[in-house]
């Protein structure tokens, strides 16, 4: 261990040997029968097309809703000389307070889906 403090150092060992290196003239081939090599049509790598991503069209702008303005009291009642009348009858299971819609042939409450026919 003195050795090594001393300044010397070790080399380290070699694992594998050393392979030559290939000098710069090309290796004969032994003179026999002369190789020719058909001679190669050069290939033409296929051209490929570039991908087309779909073309997105704009989204047209949906119209907005007309709101529906809620309907008064002045719809469900007329105004005579004599007073008010009703225009529309009240729902006989849900009471005073809820009138019923009128659909052509037949009066329906919204509130619990009562029907009444009209007579014809």
């Amino acid at each position: 261990m003195a050795e090594k403090a001393k300044g010397k150092k070790e080399q380290p060992k070699p694992t594998e040997k050393a392979t030559p290196k290939p000098t710069g003239k090309p290796t004969e081939k032994p003179a026999g029968k002369p190789t020719e090599k058909p001679a190669e049509k050069p290939t033409e790598k296929p051209v490929e097309k570039p991908v087309e991503k779909p073309v997105e069209k704009p989204k047209a702008k949906k119209p907005e809703k007309v709101k529906k303005k809620e309907k008064g009291a002045y719809t469900r009642y007329k105004v005579d000389a004599a007073g008010l009348t009703r225009l529309r009858p009240y729902c006989e299971r849900c009471g005073s307070g809820y009138f019923m819609a009128d659909h052509g042939n037949r009066f329906t409450c919204g509130h619990c889906g009562f029907t009444r026919y009209k007579r014809a």
